[in-house]
């Protein structure tokens, strides 16, 4: 296995700081203007603008969040405006709350490398960054999908970077494709070898664009097998932190067509080397993963690239699985359902205080001028063991009829 030494990539943040900031600044005038101070929110409004402590949207997309001593932290994708807005200019925003409803600008977390060498120059794209905290550390540790400039999405690396404190700045540390020269768990032993020449043929006749394999089915384990050297694709993703405080990453991987899901090391910087195939052929993106009583849920969307299609839910009693489907956890108009409220998802947030509720995060692209993306919150509650989630046009966390001690952690 590559250890992420091997394609570390180091800068100062100081120059990457200034550059990002300058790039901010380039955002549309009516992204910068500060709106009059008004009272503190107290409800959430699915698919409004939110806005920061300054007034300004907030613009953290694709994001997830972290729960550190009390605060809240969000990061996601700093969008700009236009088309090029979809590739990273600036870098990750972050933001802090003590009540999820009202949130401090803690400016860019990671900022795009002035050097144009760098993995993570401006114009490269940079997305759904999540971030653990490791106690055995005390570093925090960001992970995303990389895609390398001017190469669209044929990169599918994994990005890593670390912090001292929880709104950065974090220090980049290089990409991965995860799990090189690691077989699968779902393999067996006689799986476990190089494709063929008819198997190459085979897999040659595959046009892969990122949706459902053409011609279908999906080629098996061809493309896991494929990807042994190198290392397995890794793109749209989410990280996970059990209850034993073993930390997973889960992408899509494969060309899209099945979703990976990778014990990190206790540093949380890299594989530790053991990986599972789920929902193989599925073509499942915009994974967020969740637990409760026990059980492991995940929801996902299809692959239409910024178009919002239905979710689609799944558990499992453990990690690796088995995986089964639960179906499409949106119960609203026949639109609403097709687009999951005109959304995908981002993260699932256990809601503070209220055992076994939760939180669903997601975004409502806008690909023709990224920084008018917007984001839906909405409670996910459990019918008959089924997460469902309803719109809702503005509702409070008052909404969660169980509540309990809140430990702040």
């Amino acid at each position: 296995m590559h250890s992420l030494c091997d394609v570390i990539r180091l800068g100062t943040a100081a120059p990457a700081l200034a550059l990002a900031l300058c790039l901010w600044g380039a955002a549309t005038p009516s992204f910068a203007q500060e709106s009059p101070a008004k009272p503190p929110l107290s409800v959430f409004r699915p698919g409004e603008i939110w806005p920061d402590n300054h007034g300004r949207p907030i613009n953290a997309h694709g994001g997830g969040i972290l729960r550190h001593q009390g605060v809240f932290y969000w990061y996601g994708e700093h969008k700009t405006a236009g088309e090029a807005g979809n590739t990273a200019q600036v870098g990750v925003h972050a933001y802090s709350s003590k009540d999820l409803y009202n949130w401090e600008d803690e400016g860019v977390a990671l900022a795009v490398a002035p050097d144009p060498a760098s993995e993570i120059t401006a114009g490269c794209i940079l997305e759904r960054p999540k971030v653990l905290f490791n106690p055995r550390t005390g570093k925090f540790v960001m992970w995303f999908h990389l895609e390398i400039k001017s190469k669209g999405y044929d990169c599918a690396r994994s990005g890593v970077a670390v912090a001292d404190r929880p709104a950065g700045p974090f220090r980049y540390l290089g990409s991965l494709r995860p799990n090189a020269g690691v077989w699968p768990d779902d393999l067996s032993p006689d799986q476990r070898r190089s494709l063929n020449d008819r198997e190459k043929t085979e897999l040659a006749k595959y046009n892969f664009t990122g949706g459902p394999a053409d011609p279908l089915p999906f080629p098996g384990n061809l493309v896991c097998r494929r990807d042994f050297a190198q290392g397995q694709m890794a793109r749209d993703m989410t990280l996970f932190l059990d209850d034993d405080g073993q930390a997973y990453h889960i992408y899509a991987s494969e060309e899209n067509g099945t979703l990976q899901v990778s014990q990190l090391e206790a540093d949380y910087l890299k594989p530790r080397g053991r990986y599972c195939r789920i929902l193989i052929g599925g073509f499942n993106e915009a994974p967020a993963m969740f637990k409760t009583e026990g059980k492991y849920y995940l929801l996902t969307s299809g692959t239409t690239g910024w178009q919002p299609n239905a979710c689609r839910s799944f558990s499992a009693p453990a990690i690796f699985g088995p995986w089964t489907s639960l179906g499409n956890p949106c119960r609203g108009t026949e639109e609403q359902n097709k687009n999951t409220f005109e959304s995908q998802p981002a993260c699932v947030l256990p809601a503070p205080g209220r055992d076994g509720q939760f939180i669903f995060m997601a975004d409502r692209w806008r690909s023709h001028n990224a920084i008018d993306g917007l984001y839906v919150w909405l409670p996910l509650r459990f019918d008959n063991g089924l997460p469902v989630l309803e719109w809702k046009q503005s509702w409070s966390l008052d909404v969660f009829n169980t509540r309990v001690a809140d430990a702040g952690k």
